[in-house]
């Protein structure tokens, strides 16, 4: 197989480096592209680059920016196989899914190009007390200025594209790191916004070590450091992030209530997909299924049945639903998890055996309080089913764990729906789905440990903008 050299984005036109990174093909283990890794250099070049580039992008007319995200949607679209092709070589996820990920990736510069041409503002009246007669106010959002991201491995075309699409659609300048692992699809992008007239410096895309992306923590000219990635890393990084703002989309061990009077089949259909898709490595997988006592066994039977029958294989086999997690060193994690959850006393009711990178689907019932797989995240293809007896107790449990991503509640009793959107702890709540479900444009993001600050197109466009104020006196008469 012929191996890619790929370059870099710096300041916007492609460069190359001393240092290099080989991206594996994660179902084969061939390398498939040798990436230029950027050094600290770089690092501050696209910095100084991206400060001078502020105000230049932000002066861009509506339509222009609009422009470019259109040209983008255009390119993705006129790309959508070979982009998926290059999704499953280096995640290793099944070729249905890399083109589902593909769609969402136009969506979101799609719905980035519509949000460009919204920003606004407000007449705001100020005498609504004596001092504020004759003062008219009005206010409108402005561009932070340079961004810093950093990305997982996970989509690696649509968790850059949350980040990247927002910040053009605003005006705001950026470096991107992303995953080491997965590299390629942020640089695919970003060999598309090198064909766009944004100014120089507006954007650079830099794979590289840890430590060289450390500036885009600490460096006080990044306006706005946004992390995806695990709940350790992101609290140590707000934690060193001085002034800048910080937005963190961080983990969750998601739980889904299933009420009493629910049409099981549905729930099965959807609990599989929730658990099951990209290999449970999402921070929305179902991790944890709540369901009452009165359907539990009926529920659980059929689950089981759906688990076991999905196909864990090569992802370049149109049939596969489980391709291989993103390595064997996370395979072997949560096969030890599964493993210590059956000595304290957990039933495995179906997976739990893993062979090289591939773990088939696995569920457990019974798992004692205190597992990896219930109080952390697994992200891996596990679930863990208990029963209950009352909605009230279900609450009570979901909203016992340290992470608060997003819930669902599968319920038909409206007023049961609204009671979970009221009490559960999490930054979002789905009714009559699993978790696992997002729209590119709605607010997402957690609390608790599963982070702080909203992604979602126009939710981001808010996190890299603030607002600025006018008032006006009128003169004297």
């Amino acid at each position: 197989m012929t191996v890619v050299e790929q370059p870099y984005y710096l300041a916007g036109k492609p460069a190359r480096g001393a240092a290099s990174i080989d991206v594996a093909d994660k179902a084969t283990g061939e390398i498939v592209a040798r990436v230029a890794a950027a050094d600290a250099a770089a690092m501050e070049q696209a910095i100084a680059a991206a400060t001078l580039a502020a105000k230049p992008l932000a002066k861009l007319a509506a339509f222009e920016r609009r422009d470019t995200l259109l040209h983008c949607v255009e390119r993705f679209s006129a790309d959508r196989e070979r982009l998926a092709r290059l999704l499953c070589a280096e995640a290793g996820k099944p070729i249905k899914d890399s083109r589902g990920e593909v769609a969402r990736l136009i969506d979101t510069f799609r719905i980035a190009a519509e949000e460009s041409t919204r920003i606004g503002g407000e007449v705001l009246p100020l005498d609504n007390s004596s001092r504020g007669k004759g003062y008219r106010g009005q206010w409108k959002r402005v561009p932070l200025g340079p961004c810093g991201f950093i990305t997982p491995f996970n989509f690696p075309l649509n968790l850059p594209a949350h980040k990247i699409a927002p910040a053009i659609a605003v005006g705001c300048p950026f470096i991107l790191k992303p995953a080491s692992a997965t590299p390629l699809g942020a640089l695919a992008i970003g060999e598309i916004l090198a064909e766009t007239n944004l100014p120089p410096g507006a954007f650079s895309i830099l794979p590289c070590a840890h430590a060289v992306a450390e500036p885009l923590v600490v460096d006080d000219r990044i306006k706005l450091l946004s992390f995806t990635g695990s709940s350790e890393v992101g609290w140590g990084m707000k934690g060193r992030a001085g002034r800048k703002r910080v937005a963190l989309e961080l983990g969750g061990n998601a739980a889904c209530i299933v009420d009493a009077d629910v049409d099981v089949e549905d729930c099965v259909q959807r609990l599989i997909f929730g658990a099951f898709y990209q290999s449970g490595q999402s921070c929305i997988s179902v991790q944890r299924i709540l369901v009452h006592e009165k359907i539990y066994d009926s529920l659980r039977d059929r689950l089981v049945a759906a688990a076991a029958a999905l196909k864990c294989g090569s992802p370049w086999e149109e049939d596969t639903f489980l391709g291989p997690l993103i390595s064997e060193k996370d395979a072997i994690r949560i096969e030890s998890w599964v493993g210590r959850a059956v000595d304290r006393g957990a039933r495995l009711l179906c997976g739990g055996k893993r062979k090289g990178c591939y773990l088939p689907a696995t569920l457990l019932e019974n798992v004692p309080q205190g597992a990896e797989v219930t109080c952390q995240e697994v992200f891996g293809p596990v679930a863990v089913l208990e029963k209950f007896t009352s909605f009230d107790d279900a609450l009570r449990r979901a909203n016992d764990s340290d992470f608060g991503l997003q819930a669902g509640v599968f319920t038909r009793d409206l007023h049961r729906a609204m009671r979970a959107w009221d009490e559960l702890e999490v930054g979002g709540v789905v009714i009559g789905d699993v978790p696992s479900w997002r729209a590119d444009h709605m607010p997402y993001g957690g609390v608790k440990s599963s982070g702080c600050g909203r992604e979602g197109v126009p939710f981001a466009m808010e996190e890299m903008s603030e607002v600025r104020m006018l008032v006006i006196r009128d003169p004297p008469s």
